[in-house]
């Protein structure tokens, strides 16, 4: 006789009964107790694994950010829940937590192919990469699969441009790369722009959220097929509710257009990493900067700071145009967010006076974070930093300096570090994670730039000038001071 029969018969028959009508309702409504959409709804949380990156996850001056983390949080709100985010740094290690269950989806950048599906199960494609070879621009430019013979190749393992380039194998026996798990996208465009490779592969996405901190790497040709990237679930009927809900979800914010401004959002963002230096600074500072001069110089006695840096952080951040919009909706002429402008009492961000006021204001209070051993210039080097890519980041920065031997209140010494954060070896034991740290330390250089061109303006303005040419009686140390920024 089986356990069950046993079980049965100790059991009152109303206990029975009960038993087969919630079958019979769960039967009915498509749930059942192992359901994981019905957990999720249960347990009120949505776990999503993803990795660190520009493309996928990262914390930025106004908190979390990335494509994937967009798409993920309006999922967990379709559902009524909330998201919590956890980070893998391999491809293995994410389709690892996928397939025991220690989360319940998964949504980083994962190009399907047969192979993963043996693992996993895809929901629908959301959008299109391919897989680029990229090379330093100031080489021969391979122009087919058949010019890397011979070259020094690297690929991250466990990528899909991996997978592209063992496909050429079959006609290029002579191929040969080099695969590793221990690098990332950003290791591997430092190893070409420093020669020590000679070509990577990436992903379309990916080149477009890095190609303006590697001005000297070009794209010498697609390969392979287009992949499609999806979201992952474990395999299994009881996920089969779940996976429907992606496909509602994904046709939903792709119909409404919310899935393609997302995208462009992003892409445009990191694009503006080229666009902001084609600025001609000279030339908005002799037809733009006379409207705002005035109010800049009272803002900037009423919070004691130069009002030249002022005019140097505001052009830096929208090239004085008190109607500038971001991609990420920050605004202004010194493009603060929503919530950092109600944070410093200001009602109208495109105001370019309350802007002003706003950035200053929250200028000072990020200044105050700091310790007081911190003296300046470098106080304020480290603020500008804060304001760009969020304090958190920065003080990540200082303790990777410490722990390189070097001094923590020094910029000179943490904008070696800065960049450092978007590796893995130093970001996933960092408290904020992932930063692209080549995009602040260019922040404050640039600021650094303008604020001198301004300063070396006033000069030339307060002298009377000689009859002779103006060029020989620059400032002493002009030129040395200009290559030294």
């Amino acid at each position: 006789m089986s356990l069950s029969r046993n079980f049965s018969r100790n059991l009152p028959h109303h206990l029975i009964i009960g038993v087969l009508i919630a079958l019979a309702l769960s039967t009915l409504t498509g749930c059942s107790p192992s359901d994981r959409l019905q957990q999720i709804r249960d347990a009120g949380v949505l776990r999503v694994v993803t990795r660190n990156g520009p493309t996928t996850y990262y914390e930025d001056r106004h908190g979390p950010a990335g494509l994937e983390y967009e798409l993920a949080k309006r999922f967990a709100k379709e559902l009524g829940v909330e998201l919590r985010i956890d980070t893998e740094a391999s491809y293995e290690a994410i389709f690892d937590a996928v397939d025991k269950g220690r989360v319940d989806i998964a949504a980083a950048g994962l190009a399907v192919s047969a192979k993963r599906r043996e693992k996993v199960v895809f929901g629908p494609s959301y959008r299109e990469v391919e897989h680029l070879v990229i090379v330093r621009a100031d080489r021969q430019q391979p122009k087919q699969p058949g010019d890397l013979l011979g070259l020094q190749i690297a690929v991250a393992a466990g990528s899909a441009r991996a997978a592209a380039v063992r496909a050429l194998k079959d006609s290029l026996p002579a191929l040969s790369w080099t695969e590793s798990s221990d690098v990332e996208t950003i290791d591997l465009l430092d190893q070409l722009d420093a020669g020590q490779i000679d070509a990577t592969l990436l992903n379309s996405d990916e080149y477009i959220a890095n190609r303006g901190f590697y001005p000297n790497l070009r794209i010498a040709f697609p390969i392979g097929k287009p992949s499609q990237l999806a979201w992952a679930v474990a395999k299994g009927h009881d996920h089969e509710s779940l996976r429907l809900a992606l496909e509602e979800f994904f046709e939903q914010i792709t119909l409404n257009g919310e899935l393609a401004q997302l995208i462009e959002r992003f892409e445009s963002h990191n694009q503006d990493n080229d666009q902001r230096k084609s600025y001609d600074f000279s030339e908005s500072a002799a037809k733009i900067l006379p409207r705002y001069r005035d109010m800049m110089q009272q803002v900037a006695d009423d919070y004691e700071m130069d009002w030249r840096l002022l005019a140097a952080i505001s052009y830096a951040e929208s090239s004085w145009n008190p109607k500038a919009v971001s991609p990420t909706g920050v605004r202004g002429l010194m493009m603060l967010t929503n919530s950092t402008a109600k944070a410093m009492g200001i009602q109208n961000r495109e105001h370019p006076l309350q802007s002003l006021r706003g950035g200053a204001r929250y200028l000072r209070v990020l200044k105050q974070q700091f310790p007081e051993r911190i003296t300046e210039p470098d106080r304020t080097w480290f603020t500008l930093a804060a304001y760009n890519a969020g304090l958190g980041h920065v003080e990540d920065a200082r303790k990777v300096a410490q722990k390189l031997g070097k001094d923590p209140d020094r910029w000179a010494d943490v904008k070696e570090a800065l960049p450092l954060l978007a590796k893995r070896q130093w970001y996933e034991k960092a408290r904020h994670g992932y930063v692209q740290g080549r995009g602040p330390v260019r922040y404050v250089q640039s600021i650094r730039y303008y604020y001198n061109l301004l300063t070396w303006d006033d000069i030339a303005r307060a002298r009377t000038p000689p009859a002779k040419s103006t060029e020989q009686y620059l400032p002493e140390g002009f030129d040395a001071t200009l290559h030294a920024l």
